[in-house]
């Protein structure tokens, strides 16, 4: 079912400015468990100066993903549903759903992680805290606050700023009261975790930078207040955590850093303020993201990929059904108890929104896309680099999670591509592929041009496509996906009167022929009459060696338009374009084994595309079964074993396979033999000859007669540089002359 896209819009005033919309979101995100509860064993387990190369390794792939998306936002005006809405406006509507849907989900489940964690945490003080029923009241807790106002929610954080930034000013008193020896760079816990191994584990710790720009559609001025607060929670944390493993490496051994998942309280001068500080930074990070989800989820129903009844309040002045949803399926994923199995498949959805958001900053860049002209500018290299940066990483922390992450947003994708959803916005898909085509069409015109390069681009001159859609068919499985196929309709009348129906009458051939399951691309042309019309639009269709090098027709059951078909026929010669007429016979559907007869007269330079374009046929699924049959007609008195050589050695060196048949006349006509060996065939390939000028009319009821009461029958007229080359240029290739 199609939809039309609609640019989601605020359900709340944007007032939220940089500061308290977007860097205390994020930082509070970033500043998180794991620098309370990892950090210590993080440098116990590879020493001082390798725990900073990780700190920095990870940060610089979250500051290129912080530039990237700084970049993106100073390019667009930015709506509610921040990474999702700057996705699918970049990305299209599959690609952005594919992503934005997991995304929603990982959100709401943070919410439940983080209550866990809460939990957790009071079991320091409180051995017999029930878990389930706390990670609940979190959950009810946290949304209500939200739910009553995000300025509330938010301005409640900032208090909690202060409390991590007092943990932290407790940490490093108590290190300065303690600390006497030298500090120790390299030392380690001997048996310690690998280096990659500590990476992963850190890594989750420094990626809360999508905190903020979840809040787009609250901010004031998204494109000011997200590079800004982005970039600044980044640079803040990365210096926060080149701090803390100083600290904690001067305060204490390796063993007990490694051991002591409680070292800052111990180490602390005040271990209360510890405790308050790990409290707010899992409190805020639950805020955060029951901040985030709804409104995602109510970006995801502005473009209708979620039902737009999340957009409204079951009251005035309440919270949206968006965010009901959000916190109801928060509470129900407590039920499961322990989410540590899930918790890896939502760091997946998490890094793969990183990724892709690096993936698009560097592709608009480096496509050069006259519309990508953002505020901040950042090269193409760094945001590309963050994106392996991410799929790197990804592979490090759980390669069976990003496997079971990525697939299910390849599942979404083809589901929401079914729905054949149309986006009133240009993306930057576009510009990328377009980038790569002229790159690719460089490098092909400057390629050498040989028989073995080529390949049959059809330019089917198909008329009334309804009536014409088996002929479209039939080029397509010539074609076998070795080529371009374009369907071409050409209007007979005045350009000025005809031109404002042809962009409508193409859109709608494209959309019959993608209904059809056809790859085929549609254009229509306006001509003062067929002959002249059709050599002038295939000796101008094409670019930079990807040509049209044969023109297919219907066969008409009009004899002048078999005339002025063969007509055109000639003039595509001197083109050096390929010519060939189908008469299409009704099919049976019943599964059977299918024949395909060539007929070789040996007078012409047909035989090979005839040859040819049998083995591509029978390369499809609907003829894969095919067997082909290369017949000759020779009369009593001629060396039929001569024949038969002669096609032997043309398959062998082919490598196609046919089989040679001889069929002797007996005083027959040609028309008689190929009507009585052929008649039970599926399909017939005949090779046609140039008529003599004046001649086209005879030629015509000659063909006719030689159609007869045959099944479908494909007519060739090779031409060009590789005529009778395409096997190969040792043997003059056969070909048939009616």
């Amino acid at each position: 079912m199609a939809s039309d896209a609609t640019s989601a819009t605020p359900l709340a005033p944007r007032n939220l400015g940089t500061f308290l919309g977007v860097f205390t979101p994020s930082i509070l995100t970033i500043l998180g468990v794991i620098m309370f509860l990892r950090a210590g064993w993080v440098v116990g387990n590879v020493g001082l100066v390798p725990a900073l190369a990780i700190v920095v390794v990870a940060n610089l792939i979250t500051l290129a993903t912080a530039l990237s998306v700084s970049a993106i936002a100073t390019n667009m005006q930015v709506g509610v549903g921040g990474a999702y809405y700057i996705l699918s406006r970049s990305l299209g509507l599959e690609l952005g759903g594919a992503i934005g849907v997991p995304l929603f989900v990982a959100q709401a489940l943070s919410v439940t992680l983080y209550a866990f964690g809460f939990a957790e945490s009071l079991r320091l003080l409180l051995p017999e805290t029930p878990l389930r029923p706390v990670a609940a009241v979190t959950v009810l807790v946290v949304s209500l606050v939200a739910g009553r106002s995000a300025r509330l929610a938010l301005r409640l954080q900032v208090p909690i700023m202060v409390a991590i930034g007092l943990a932290l000013l407790s940490l490093a008193v108590g290190v300065a009261r303690h600390h006497g020896a030298a500090l120790p760079l390299w030392s380690a816990v001997e048996g310690g975790a690998p280096f990659w191994t500590v990476f992963a584990v850190f890594f989750p710790a420094v990626t809360g930078l999508m905190a903020g720009v979840s809040l787009s559609g609250d901010l004031e001025d998204p494109k000011r207040a997200i590079p800004r607060g982005t970039v600044a929670a980044v640079l803040t944390g990365f210096a926060v955590y080149l701090a803390v493993p100083v600290l904690l490496a001067a305060a204490a051994s390796p063993e007990d850093l490694a051991s002591d998942s409680l070292i800052w309280f111990r180490v602390a001068a005040v271990p209360v303020l510890v405790f308050a500080g790990m409290w707010g930074a899992i409190l805020s990070s639950a805020v955060g993201s029951i901040l985030g989800a709804p409104r995602t989820l109510e970006a995801l129903a502005a473009d209708r990929l979620a039902p737009q009844l999340l957009l409204r309040s079951p009251a005035p002045g309440g919270p949206t059904w968006a965010h009901l949803a959000s916190t109801a399926l928060a509470l129900a994923a407590v039920g499961l108890g322990d989410l540590n199995a899930v918790a890896p498949v939502l760091t997946m959805f998490f890094l793969t929104t990183y990724g892709m958001t690096n993936l698009v900053a560097g592709l608009e860049k480096l496509s050069g896309s006259p519309s990508y002209r953002p505020t901040v500018k950042v090269w193409w290299g760094v945001s590309l680099a963050g994106a392996a940066g991410c799929l790197w990483v990804m592979s490090l922390v759980n390669w069976l999670a990003a496997v079971v992450a990525v697939a299910v947003e390849v599942l979404i994708y083809f589901g929401l591509q079914r729905r054949e959803m149309h986006a009133a916005w240009g993306d930057a898909r576009y510009a990328a592929l377009m980038s790569l085509i002229r790159t690719s069409c460089v490098r092909l015109k400057g390629l050498p041009v040989a028989a073995r390069n080529w390949r049959p681009h059809i330019l089917v001159l198909a008329g009334d496509l309804d009536r014409r859609l088996d002929l479209v068919r039939f080029a397509l499985w010539l074609n076998q996906d070795r080529g371009l196929v374009t369907v071409c309709h050409l209007e007979i009348g005045d350009l000025e009167s005809l031109v404002p129906q042809l962009q409508g009458h193409a859109q709608r051939m494209q959309e019959r022929l993608d209904s059809e399951g056809l790859t085929a691309f549609a254009e229509v042309h306006v001509v003062g009459d067929f002959e002249t019309g059709a050599v002038t639009v295939a000796q101008s269709h094409g670019i930079a060696g990807l040509d049209s090098n044969t023109v297919m027709f219907g066969w008409s059951g009009k004899p002048e338009r078999v005339v002025s078909t063969l007509r055109i026929m000639r003039r595509m010669s001197l083109l050096g374009k390929s010519t060939v007429i189908c008469r299409i016979a009704p099919r049976s559907w019943a599964p059977r084994p299918k024949r395909i007869d060539i007929w070789w007269g040996g007078l012409q330079s047909n035989g090979d595309m005839l040859l040819l374009f049998a083995h591509l046929l029978s390369l499809n699924p609907e003829w894969r079964s095919a067997r082909i049959a290369v017949k000759c007609a020779v009369s009593p008195t001629s060396p039929s074993a001569w024949s038969r050589e002669r096609i032997e050695g043309l398959l062998q060196r082919s490598r196609i396979d046919a089989t040679p048949e001889v069929v002797e006349t007996d005083g027959r006509s040609i028309t008689e033999v190929i009507h009585s060996s052929s008649c039970d065939a599926d399909l017939v390939l005949l090779g046609l000859r140039e008529p003599e000028p004046g001649g086209e009319a005879d030629y015509a009821r000659r063909l006719d007669e030689l159609l007869g009461n045959l099944p479908t029958v494909i007519l060739v007229r090779a031409a060009g540089p590789f005529a009778g080359l395409l096997l190969g240029a040792e043997e003059e290739a056969p070909g048939a002359a009616p």
